[in-house]
């Protein structure tokens, strides 16, 4: 469910007409629902409930300052995966006590960065990792938390790029080599181990391969706890899936994935961590575009918009599909017809979709990208000195701009040509 519906035949977000956000900001924009927001997160609250838990937002979804703090201010912590990240999290008001750091580069400043400023935990992902943590925190005179990433080698049956948990990737440790790699955190020095953390991927859509990866956590609890280890923290990371199409069977509820999480590590005593990002955000953004030109070719017609592969890369990266609807919606019954929709780039790739089935629209209208919450934004580029397109955020009968479009001198500005020049 998200707050993107047609009032008079206009899309609204919440209690805003997105062609009145057009009139003031221009397009494109992408444009996010603090309703949507808050709802999704407090699916994932009530689903762990009566468990200790803590839901952490995945950054990387989506990184404006002003989404973090209107997650932080509900409760929810932040799983971070970059020096940049984490002081996004800290510039929202998230207190480090909430905020967890993933990611198998993390360097040597930023795990000074974060011990200075404050962590719940380290997600170390590698031996390396794991004895530079040890330095670093022992030369501060500190103690760092860490869980550690096992890779439990489950097919999480998603897009490759986004698979996370089978041993041909690069994340985590192998789940046989774990009671090596506690033992030696245990000799080290200037780490704390809290628990252990798992992560098999992203937009799933089955339980199963959760269900999987959770019983051989389960499993690695009671031995490691059998070896002397205090495991008293579970980092089940995120991974659920979000429906892109009206017409697509839905992924499975939170309500069932925290019912899935109760059954198979419920009963070890153990607070639970997890970090959606796609399932917080996704349903809660749009991208809003304008029709630049109809162009009709032979034997296909194209759409022209505004937006492009720079604003929104998922469809030229992944092959991802978002639905696309008019913002000023025509009376029922009236003729569609299938267009490519396409950008200005110049690239083949600058493709959002083909033969997609649209209404008969015209230069100058409007339509929104449904869905493009995640991954949208955080992923957009200046390719083709093509600016960053604004963000807004409504909340009922009221919107800002959360990031303004830069001007072409700013962008310019950032280049210096050296005085040999």
């Amino acid at each position: 469910m998200d707050h993107f519906v047609y009032r008079g035949g206009i899309l609204h977000a919440e209690d805003v007409a997105l062609t009145d956000i057009a009139a003031t900001v221009g397009t494109p924009f992408y444009c996010y629902s603090a309703a949507t927001l808050t709802r999704h997160y407090h699916l994932f609250t009530e689903a762990l409930s009566p468990l200790p838990n803590l839901v952490c937002f995945a950054i990387k979804s989506l990184s404006n300052v002003a989404v973090l703090k209107l997650l932080g201010d509900l409760g929810a912590g932040m799983d971070v995966v970059s020096g940049g990240e984490y002081r996004r999290a800290k510039a929202a008001g998230v207190p480090g006590n909430r905020i967890v750091f993933s990611g198998v580069g993390k360097t040597r400043e930023e795990m000074r960065l974060a011990l200075e400023g404050g962590i719940r935990q380290f997600n170390v992902e590698s031996e390396p990792e794991l004895r530079a943590l040890s330095e670093v925190a022992t030369s501060m005179g500190v103690v760092a938390p860490i869980t550690i990433r096992v890779n439990p080698d489950v097919d999480a049956k998603t897009h490759e790029k986004i698979a996370t948990g089978k041993k041909e990737n690069k994340f985590g440790i192998p789940i046989g080599r774990a009671p090596a790699v506690y033992a030696e955190a245990a000799r080290l020095p200037g780490l704390d181990v809290v628990g252990i953390d798992v992560h098999i991927g992203s937009q799933l859509t089955d339980l199963e391969p959760f269900e999987q990866a959770f019983l051989k956590v389960a499993d690695l609890t009671r031995q490691l706890r059998s070896e002397g280890h205090n495991i008293r923290r579970l980092d089940l990371g995120g991974g659920l899936g979000i429906p892109y199409t009206r017409s697509n069977d839905a992924p499975p509820l939170p309500m069932d994935y925290g019912a899935l999480i109760k059954r198979t590590v419920g009963d070890l005593g153990c607070e639970v961590e997890i970090e959606p990002g796609r399932l917080i955000s996704g349903n809660s953004g749009i991208l809003v575009s304008q029709v630049i030109y109809v162009k009709n070719g032979e034997g296909r017609d194209f759409l022209i918009v505004d937006s492009a592969m720079n604003d929104l890369v998922r469809p030229s990266m992944y092959g991802a599909h978002h639905d696309i609807v008019p913002v000023i919606e025509g009376p029922v019954g009236s003729p569609t017809q299938p267009f490519d929709v396409v950008g200005p780039v110049c690239e083949t790739g600058d493709t959002f979709a083909k033969e997609r089935d649209l209404p008969l629209l015209t230069e100058g209208d409007l339509i929104a990208f449904r869905s493009a919450g995640a991954y949208g934004a955080v992923m957009a580029s200046e390719y083709n000195t093509r600016p960053l397109i604004p963000e807004v955020l409504v909340k009922g009968d009221h919107f800002a701009v959360i990031r303004a479009r830069p001007s072409f001198d700013e962008i310019i500005s950032r280049d210096t040509i050296p005085a040999w020049l």
